[in-house]
C-alpha cells in the first residue's frame, strides 16, 4: 500500500494527503459546488483526486476501520465508521436538516435530472409548519445562524445574500445530505419533534457531521 503512494510524484502525494485530511475533517466530498463568482456549479479538484486514487484510499481507510464509498451518480464520496463521531446540532438545525432531506427526496422523485436541488426558505418553513415541528416562525437571526451552520457542513448553499434572508431566499441542497441521513424514515423522525414532545435543545443526526472549516 505504501509502495503505491511512494511511487507518486511529490505534487500528487501532497494532493492525496490533503484529500485524506479533508475527508477525516468533513466526512464527505462533493464533485461539484456552487461558485458564486461564476454563477454556476464548478468541479471540486479534491473530488477528482479522491476518485483517481480511490482504490488506494479505500485500503488506507480500511486499516482504521473506516469505509470509503463513492456514489458517482450523485457526485459524492464519503466515509463511514464507528470511530467517526458527529457534532450535536441545535434543535432548529436538526429540524431544518430533516425538512431539507424530505424536500430533496420529493424533488428527486419528481423526475429530476440533477443531483442538486433548489428550494426556498419559505418552502422549508412551510414544510416544517405542515409537521408542526416549530414553535412559531424562527426569528431572522435564528434562521441566518442555522443556514450558516448547514452551509458550513456543505448541506446547503444560499444563492442569495444571507443578510437579506427571507422566504424567497433560494437554497441549493447538496447530495451529501444523503450521507448524513441514510435510510431513515424522515417523516417518522419529524413527528418526534412536534410541539408536544419534551425533548432537549440539541440532537445528533446519524453521527456523521464533523467539525468542518468554512
Amino acid at each position: 500500500m505504501t509502495g503505491y503512494y511512494e511511487e507518486l510524484l511529490v505534487e500528487e502525494q501532497e494532493a492525496v494527503t490533503e484529500v485524506i485530511q479533508l475527508l477525516l475533517r468533513q466526512t464527505f466530498l462533493l464533485e461539484r459546488k456552487f461558485d458564486k463568482r461564476a454563477g454556476r456549479l464548478a468541479f471540486v479538484k479534491e473530488y477528482r483526486t479522491c476518485s483517481k486514487h480511490l482504490e488506494f484510499l479505500t485500503e488506507y481507510f480500511k486499516v482504521a476501520g473506516i469505509e470509503l464509498h463513492e456514489n458517482a451518480q450523485m457526485g459524492l464520496i464519503y466515509i463511514q465508521g464507528e470511530t467517526l463521531w458527529g457534532e450535536k446540532l441545535p434543535r432548529l438545525a436538526t429540524i431544518y436538516l430533516l425538512i431539507l432531506k424530505l424536500i430533496y427526496d420529493e424533488q428527486m422523485a419528481a423526475v429530476s435530472s440533477s443531483s442538486h436541488i433548489v428550494t426556498t426558505m419559505g418552502a422549508v418553513n412551510g414544510k416544517a409548519g405542515e409537521f408542526k415541528v416549530l414553535r412559531g416562525l424562527p426569528s431572522p437571526t435564528e434562521m441566518r445562524r442555522t443556514v450558516s451552520l448547514l452551509k458550513k457542513y456543505q448541506i446547503i448553499e444560499p444563492l442569495d445574500v444571507l443578510e437579506e434572508l427571507n422566504e424567497h431566499t433560494r437554497l441549493i441542497i447538496y447530495p451529501c445530505i444523503n450521507a448524513v441521513l441514510m435510510g431513515d424514515d424522515i417523516r417518522k423522525l419529524l413527528n418526534t419533534f412536534n410541539e408536544e414532545d419534551n425533548i432537549g435543545e440539541e440532537s445528533a443526526v446519524q453521527g456523521t457531521l464533523e467539525d468542518m472549516p468554512e
